[in-house]
């Protein structure tokens, strides 16, 4: 598999998002760790160096999993995890602490559970009010001198975050929603991490789920399945939606791909700066969503994308809209 580079570091140019081995769209009686487990081994074995979680996933449930997975082939493998939406002060899961003693606290958690002595990719989930980011900075710089961490990375960051962190400890990667139905970072924030030298790690790059044209309809999700709530898989806006996916379909019919391929695929001709991260805990997955790092669009075909209409409605619920930095 090729490579992109985020910053400093070289990953493969997909990687394989382990947010969901932790139950994200489903109960927990759904899980299956040993599959998960599969699943990355199945990733690494096809090329994949590139393995994302966090602290908050499960919460810990992910890590432990990741831990697990890559034990005896760590050498294989980049790691990225993040901190921030775990208090260790006695808050406790979901309440946003980047203080530099929360950082701290939390890098020591997250080695234990991945079994290993660094991390190759350190983010901040969210970007904490309360605390300066230049003082959340300097914490993962500390942690960079002390080779706990290796690289430095910020989750749904506005450009004015970006530059005042990365003037106290060079970003090497951003975290950010991006497909082919949000594609709201190419207006400023795309171009302001070229000029900065950092690298583009894209969440949901199939839109989650919906661009792999096996959701017509949301009545098939769990009860507690968040999507029920998300303003892009409810009423007229699901609907409209739908339309995108079956573009991307009849694309990848003409070049034998999937959707999912197809929308990867996309992506991956944005630069060689972005690395998408699908998420999938199934070792069938894995293995689609790989191969899309051998496909070719046509320039006819990537034009018929490229202006393939936004998605309808917010890409998140009110409240999870407000915890990303503007």
């Amino acid at each position: 598999m090729k490579n992109a580079r985020l910053g400093g570091l070289e990953v493969s140019r997909i990687g394989l998002g382990a947010m969901t081995m932790a139950g994200t769209y489903t109960s927990e009686g759904g899980l299956d760790n040993a599959e998960s487990i599969r699943t990355i081994h199945r990733a690494l074995d096809l090329g994949v160096t590139h393995i994302d979680t966090a602290e908050i996933y499960g919460p810990f449930l992910s890590e432990e999993i990741v831990g697990q997975a890559v034990k005896g082939r760590r050498d294989q493998v980049r790691i990225a995890t993040k901190f921030g939406l775990v208090s260790h002060a006695g808050g406790g899961p979901g309440v946003v602490d980047s203080s530099a003693a929360n950082v701290k606290a939390a890098v020591e958690g997250s080695l234990r559970r991945l079994g290993t002595d660094h991390i190759d990719l350190y983010y901040q989930h969210r970007i904490d009010r309360n605390t300066p980011i230049e003082e959340t900075a300097g914490a993962v710089a500390d942690l960079i001198a002390e080779g706990k961490v290796l690289h430095f990375g910020l989750s749904e960051a506005s450009p004015e975050t970006i530059r005042r962190a990365h003037a106290v400890q060079p970003v090497s990667a951003l975290q950010t929603e991006y497909s082919l139905w949000t594609r709201d970072v190419e207006a400023e924030i795309l171009p302001l991490l070229r000029d900065l030298g950092i690298g583009f790690v894209p969440y949901s790059p199939l839109g989650h789920g919906l661009l792999t044209g096996q959701i017509r309809s949301v009545d098939d999700f769990a009860d507690d399945d968040w999507r029920k709530t998300n303003p892009r898989f409810t009423g007229e806006n699901f609907r409209r939606n739908l339309a995108i996916v079956d573009e991307v379909k009849a694309i990848g019919a003409e070049i034998g791909a999937t959707p999912a391929q197809t929308a990867l695929a996309w992506l991956l001709t944005r630069g060689i700066d972005i690395a998408p991260i699908p998420g999938t805990r199934r070792v069938s997955r894995v293995e689609e969503n790989t191969a899309a790092d051998g496909i070719e669009l046509t320039r006819d075909q990537l034009e018929r994308l490229d202006s393939l209409r936004p998605a309808a409605g917010e890409r998140h619920d009110e409240a999870n809209m407000a915890s990303i930095d503007s």
